[in-house]
């Protein structure tokens, strides 16, 4: 950064020949105010530094808007969205974390192969669709195999439940009745409404992730 402020300096200096018949003073003063403004765009950039990385896992059923969620999160379009057959991974800065997000397809022929993706998990965000009460019990099932696994014991878990915005959704609090949440005691929990469409929500939802990781 020095060697970059020292040539562009230089470019803006007179010739040897008018320099010596210049004052002293006024260089100093440019000097003294660029490198002040060069420390302070440096300590910014410092300040701006995400305290810690952190590994998030999202997983869910196809279909339950875990993309969606991930392009909000990212402050990306949302109105064009492909299932995904792999996996995404963006990475977010959020009070004073860096977030890098790992997104795994939910569909039933990709499901096995979330294991391989457990390792280092610091937080695990589960995405339910609301409104499609005939995989209640299927998008249940997975997530007590997720809970169950060693490698995912005691990581703290987010559960969204997406899709509010469409009428006749189960609210976040009979969802967690449905799935049992309550009984939930080797971790810390939280269930949270949202529309990752529409951006409702989410927020909230990773706000709380932060404060549990700061716990």
């Amino acid at each position: 950064m020095l060697l970059l402020f020292c040539s562009t300096l230089s470019l803006l200096l007179p010739t040897p020949t008018v320099l010596n018949k210049l004052p002293l003073f006024p260089l100093q003063l440019i000097f003294t105010a660029s490198l002040k403004m060069g420390l302070l765009s440096l300590l910014r950039k410092l300040r701006s530094t995400p305290e810690k990385e952190l590994r998030i896992l999202l997983l869910g059923l196809d279909n339950a808007g875990k993309t969606t969620l991930l392009k909000q999160l990212a402050s990306e379009e949302v109105t064009q969205i492909t299932p995904t057959a792999g996996f995404n991974i963006k990475s977010v800065v959020s009070d004073g974390f860096k977030l890098n997000v790992w997104d795994i397809g939910g569909q039933s022929k990709i499901r096995p192969y979330w294991k391989n993706y457990f390792e280092n998990t610091d937080v695990l965000i589960y995405v339910i669709d609301s409104s499609d009460k005939k995989r209640l019990e299927e998008t249940g099932d997975e997530l007590t195999e997720l809970l169950l696994d060693d490698k995912l014991k005691s990581v703290p878990l987010l559960v969204f439940a997406n899709k509010q915005d469409v009428v006749g959704a189960l609210k976040a609090s009979e969802i967690a009745e449905c799935l049992k949440l309550v009984k939930l005691t080797d971790r810390t929990w939280q269930i949270q409404g949202c529309s990752a469409l529409q951006g409702t929500g989410v927020k909230e939802g990773m706000d709380w992730v932060c404060k549990s990781i700061k716990k």
